[in-house]
């Protein structure tokens, strides 16, 4: 990452589609021409794991490894044979401008039905068994654990049966004979997922994107990782966490945020030279070119919460595993770029870690205003080495925090550091020229940051529990000139990439 380049974030539930969601589809390869004829070079996704279908956030996951399957697009599979045209005409009227999770699950779950259906009767499978062959060490206990929780009832998995939850080794044996064919659909879904995932990463290469990924420091408690490692995790006897993730009052939230995820034993995966933790590293890198570590504070430090607490005011500081864990990834993963999400309450030793290993950090313009000189979030402040955002997908979008949440205060002070008498129309274009032409190696746009959207684009807020995660692009938006301008702004800074990724 040492050339400089800029990127759009924009997650791929967000796209358009007829399907109720954004999918992998022919408006991801339109998105990934726009990029690249834009001079971008980065595309950010958020995690690429299946939601929760009771929450839908995409660090809420039940596997750390598995693809989420609501993105598998309807129209390849036309394409690949396994659905018709006719298939695709009965989708109902979903609206153009927020993800309907629950509707879409169910349509899509039908046509990946038909799809299933279809392929159980085509021959040449090759590519299947080989993907299943691939994958196995996640594979199977993830397709396990989703056919025994549909059986089960959807409850979590410490309420099943003893010899489940446990993992009896004769009671899952005869559980994967009795469960054959839904394993063997789940297999088929993930299957789909990372093919078409593969062909789109290769196609945004070919013009010169690269994808940046996202690995959450944790896991869901109710998911196939825990379940099957258990010994993993602080848990008791059984099975259920004894402290959970958070992080303390911050800007975000006096209460602080209680994730609920249960807690690593790193002396435990210390003693394995943290394979799990290198397998899901390995895992995301073949998915994407670089990647960034959520939380990243949370490895030399953590917020520790005792289960049952309603907030996470009652936590206290863990010591994390550091730097023997970094310098075992960067050892491993030389060649790939690893990006440390180092936002919220950052202590020396943090930094220390971070500038030691030569990790980039982020930077959030939004985050700069209102206070001394020295803000490490100014522009004149920012280091090379870093990425440098206008917002996150957890900010509100640059118009609506300028419109709605910033103080007179940090409005006079944008007014002032721009060099405006007044609030000028296009403010989410000063702010991303801001960033354009600081010394920041690399600089990420929220896509509703381009497109001037204000506070009704936003993606998540933060400790609000629902209604998060469902904006979407407006095919419309997308217009030449914008894409137009925004290259010209990219050239003009010195952002626009050599040449293709081969």
């Amino acid at each position: 990452m040492n050339n400089r380049a800029s990127g759009i974030l924009l997650h791929i539930t967000s796209l358009p589609s007829q399907f109720g969601i954004g999918d992998l589809g022919p408006w991801a390869y339109r998105f990934a021409d726009l990029l690249a004829e834009s001079g971008q070079s980065l595309w950010q996704v958020l995690p690429l794991t299946p939601p929760r279908p009771d929450h839908y956030s995409p660090y809420l996951s039940p596997s750390a490894f598995a693809g989420n399957w609501l993105l598998v697009s309807p129209e390849l599979l036309v394409q690949d044979g396994l659905l018709t045209v006719d298939d695709l005409s009965s989708h109902p009227e979903f609206p153009a401008d927020q993800v309907e999770y629950r509707s879409a699950a169910d349509f899509k779950a039908r046509l990946l039905q038909r799809a299933y259906e279809s392929f159980l009767s085509s021959s040449g499978k090759d590519d299947y068994e080989v993907f299943c062959r691939e994958n196995s060490h996640w594979l199977d206990d993830f397709a396990l654990f989703m056919a025994l929780q549909e059986e089960q009832g959807n409850k979590v998995w410490s309420a099943w049966p003893s010899d489940l939850r446990d993992r009896d080794p004769e009671s899952l044996e005869e559980a994967k004979n009795r469960l054959n064919e839904s394993i063997a659909r789940e297999k088929f879904h993930q299957f789909l997922f990372f093919k078409q995932w593969r062909d789109l990463k290769r196609y945004c290469n070919e013009r010169g994107v690269r994808i940046f990924g996202d690995v959450p420091i944790y896991v869901d408690y109710d998911s196939a990782d825990v379940w099957t490692h258990p010994e993993l995790f602080k848990l008791d006897q059984d099975k259920r966490p004894t402290v959970v993730s958070g992080v303390p009052p911050d800007y975000f939230s006096k209460t602080g945020q209680l994730w609920g995820h249960p807690i690593y034993r790193w002396d435990i995966m210390k003693q394995t030279g943290y394979q799990w933790w290198m397998e899901r590293i390995e895992h995301s890198l073949r998915q994407c070119d670089l990647v960034r570590i959520d939380h990243f504070r949370g490895l030399v430090g953590y917020w520790e919460v005792p289960a049952g607490e309603e907030t996470a005011i009652k936590g206290t500081w863990v010591s994390g595993p550091g730097r023997d864990f970094l310098r075992t990834i960067l050892d491993r993963f030389q060649s790939h770029p690893i990006v440390a999400e180092d936002l919220g309450l950052i202590t020396p030793d943090v930094i220390e870690v971070k500038r030691e290993l030569g990790l980039p950090g982020m930077k959030v313009l939004l985050f700069a205003f209102g206070g001394k000189p020295t803000n490490p979030y100014l522009p004149h402040n920012m280091e090379k080495n870093c990425v440098a955002y206008t917002g996150t997908h957890d900010n509100n979008t640059a118009r609506g925090w300028f419109e709605q949440e910033a103080s007179e205060l940090e409005k006079q002070h944008v007014l002032d550091y721009l060099g405006y008498k007044s609030p000028p129309g296009d403010i989410h274009w000063a702010l991303i020229r801001l960033l354009m032409m600081s010394v920041a190696h690399t600089v990420v746009f929220p896509v509703q940051d381009i497109l001037g959207l204000g506070a009704e684009a936003r993606m998540n807020t933060p400790s609000v529990t629902y209604g998060n995660w469902r904006w979407r692009l407006s095919p419309d938006a997308l217009t030449t000139e914008l894409w137009q301008f925004l290259l010209r702004m990219t050239k003009m800074y010195g952002r626009v990439p050599a040449s293709p990724l081969r």
